[in-house]
């Protein structure tokens, strides 16, 4: 059979990676092979080396053009996504992508260094992903997917999916110091080298405190590691990584605005609750063994996480208990095991060569979760206390196939099973196991138009897990009344008609039109302790996301979401905002001085369902400019929120009630974001 050279090559480049389409090389073995990367160095999204139009990768040299505020705004360099923060630094933060708000991390699927970062039948919120024990400077690229189409990534996944690998080695051993406004420190040493022949070793530790603008400061002390030792060759090798983080922080939750007018003596970054905010501390031991034979590749990885946090948070301020307000605690103490094996082998279907991967994937948690009423951070009242038991297993199969050389599909099916069990300690009713199992079939059709440009179909099944204490639920805990359990797991149906295409030379430009069907909206909400019922949602949308590179020092990324989110009755889904964009413009290495400008903006949603409250947009600018001083020395300044422009990171429209007010009010609540802040880094390499 004869294969269009460009095409073949193309697609052999990404054939070492299950996260990227492949084809097969007629039943030899599976081989590493050159990237193929066109906007250099920033990504691997050139034509043939995705299987849908909003997948890709992403590099550590954009990684490093940018600033990020917070560890978890790496995310934003995922097109359509915004991440902000509504609580403490130190607390998960708000996600937004394709007209859902993800609260902290629900229906987008994350993981770091093989590990699965999204916790169910968390304390705080179900699919809870706490990314700030990630060190932004050793992300060596991140893969990203959005919608249900692909085999390898089960719960959580309905929006998308990041695995976030970090690097094996540093090109030499660092140190970095950061100063900036408002009591921000940060220092960061790291380094790597061979510790014996054919075995290497990276280490790193971070140490951060912040006060940011709020009138209680946030107190904000945080420790980070890695260690990672790494053995073999490409083609047979191993890794295990160690790590360990913990942070303590006050923070300052979202205001009503009734209290933001003038002469109210309030101010923006003012609080009514100054002992909220929390700690947490996460531990965990990871490895993977890699092996490449005649039979293809396989691929065997497993962890162990520690994981504790105790959160106060007092969101309506004193409508429940007038008298010492309404701060109430939640905890969560759990320890996560898990493991994936997965092997890629290529074969010949009939006339047609194909590539599968096949794989399995295990986790079990273990954990005891909390809600108590607090004052002070002191427990007065437990609302409920639950034993949580939940095992979740994966078995997914896809193959690749091509027909021809312009077409080639990718078909893919997985088998996912949940089984929890709940020890209810304060109300035996809501005690009990729930399980299922649900099938999740996968395509992908992909057409080469011509050598620069592709068109995608993609169409999927997929999956979002309840929370387990929903799931055996037959009493509210607070109110006392019965209540029906919730499936265990939810089926969602996603659909992409998406071009990928480089007709213009240094113009990379995607374009994904998406829609995506929920059976159902139920959310475990842990501020209540309580399921919240809601009917089946339809989402849709377009994205377009351009990559412009006309000199080899100049980049340019353009990215627009739009998005359409009803419930099935044709009402609005509150805090589903309608647009997303980024604009961000990158020199680099141009006589010493790397400089970028983003724009980014958060657009407007409904507050309520009848779209009567509408959030206000918020447009905001940052900047990064690096000098070199020498080979071995480099300055960078950072400045977020250049034009100081009053924006808020989030906001919500609910009943809540202040001191002397007689009766609830129904109001607009909201973070602020951070006015114009400046860090100033100092980096050396030894």
């Amino acid at each position: 059979m004869k294969h269009h050279p460009i095409a073949r090559a193309a697609l052999l480049a990404c054939a070492c990676c299950p996260f990227t389409p492949a084809v097969a090389n007629h039943g030899g073995p599976v081989t590493p092979a050159p990237q193929t990367i066109i906007i250099q160095g920033h990504y691997d999204n050139a034509v043939g080396t995705q299987d849908a139009a909003s997948a890709g990768t992403i590099r550590r040299e954009l990684l490093e053009s940018r600033p990020a505020q917070r560890p978890g705004e790496v995310l934003e360099f995922v097109p359509g996504v915004i991440v902000t923060q509504h609580s403490g630094d130190g607390k998960a933060n708000q996600y937004f992508l394709r007209g859902f708000n993800l609260d902290h991390g629900t229906d987008f699927a994350t993981r770091i260094a093989g590990m699965p970062v999204n916790m169910p039948s968390h304390g705080h919120g179900q699919g809870y992903s706490d990314l700030n024990f990630l060190i932004p400077e050793l992300v060596d690229r991140i893969q990203y997917r959005k919608g249900p189409y692909f085999a390898t990534v089960g719960d959580f996944a309905a929006a998308g999916s990041a695995d976030i690998q970090y690097l094996s080695r540093v090109a030499a051993p660092f140190g970095q110091i950061t100063l900036g406004g408002n009591g921000y420190r940060r220092g960061l040493v790291g380094g790597s080298g061979e510790i014996a022949p054919g075995l290497t070793a990276l280490a790193a530790v971070e140490a951060m405190a912040n006060d940011g603008p709020w009138t209680v400061p946030e107190n904000l002390r945080k420790l980070n590691g890695v260690f990672t030792l790494t053995g073999g060759t490409r083609s047979n090798g191993w890794s295990v990584s160690a790590m360990g983080y913990r942070s303590k922080w006050t923070a300052t939750d979202q205001i009503p605005a009734r209290l933001l007018v003038p002469n109210s003596g309030f101010g923006r970054y003012d609080s009514l609750d100054p002992t909220t905010g929390g700690e947490t501390h996460r531990s965990s031991l990871s490895g993977d063994w890699h092996v490449d034979t005649a039979n293809g590749r396989t691929t065997l990885s497993a962890y162990a996480i520690r994981y504790d946090l105790d959160l106060n948070s007092n969101f309506s301020y004193r409508l429940e208990r007038p008298a010492g307000g309404d701060q109430f605690k939640q905890t969560d103490a759990r320890t996560v095991y898990g493991a994936d094996a997965e092997h890629v082998f290529n074969h010949d279907i009939g006339a047609y060569p194909a590539r599968t991967v096949l794989g399995a994937q295990l986790r079990h948690d273990r954990a005891r979760v909390g809600l108590y009423d607090s004052l002070a951070r002191e427990i007065t009242g437990t609302t409920r206390e639950d034993r949580i038991r939940q095992t979740q297993a994966g078995l997914f199969g896809q193959t690749t196939v091509e027909f021809t050389p312009e077409w080639r599909a990718v078909f893919g099916l997985r088998a996912d099973h949940i089984a929890a069990t709940v020890d209810a300690l304060t109300l035996a009713a809501n005690s009990g196991s729930a399980s299922a199992t649900r099938l999740s079939p996968k395509l992908s059709l992909i057409y080469t138009l011509r050598p620069d440009t592709e068109l995608f179909f993609n169409l999927g099944r997929g999956l979002h897990s309840n929370d387990a204490r929903g799931m055996t639920a037959r009493v509210d805990p607070k109110s006392g009344d019965a209540v029906d359990p919730v499936p265990p797991l939810v089926p969602l149906t996603g659909a992409e008609i998406g071009l990928r295409t480089e007709v213009i030379r240094g113009l990379q430009t995607s374009v994904a039109v998406w829609g995506l069907r929920s059976a159902s909206e139920l959310v475990y909400i842990g501020d209540a302790g309580a399921t919240e019922a809601s009917l089946g949602s339809r989402r849709r949308g377009i994205e377009v996301n351009n990559r412009w590179q006309p000199l080899p020092w100049f980049l340019l990324d353009a990215d627009l979401a739009l998005s359409h989110a009803r419930f099935t009755d044709g009402s609005r889904v509150p805090n589903a905002v309608d647009s997303v964009a980024s604009v961000a413009a990158t020199v680099r290495d141009v006589q010493g001085w790397t400089a970028s400008l983003q724009w980014r903006y958060l657009g407007s949603g409904a507050l309520v369902e009848d779209n009567s409250v509408r959030s206000i947009p918020a447009s905001t600018m940052n900047l990064r400019v690096t000098r070199a001083l020498g080979p071995k020395a480099s300055v960078t300044l950072d400045v977020f929120n250049l034009f100081d422009r009053e924006v808020n990171d989030i906001q919500y429209f609910y009943e809540s009630q202040l001191l002397g007010e007689p009766a609830p009010v129904a109001d607009r609540h909201l973070h602020p974001a951070e006015p114009r802040s400046l860090r100033l880094t100092l980096q050396a390499r030894f």
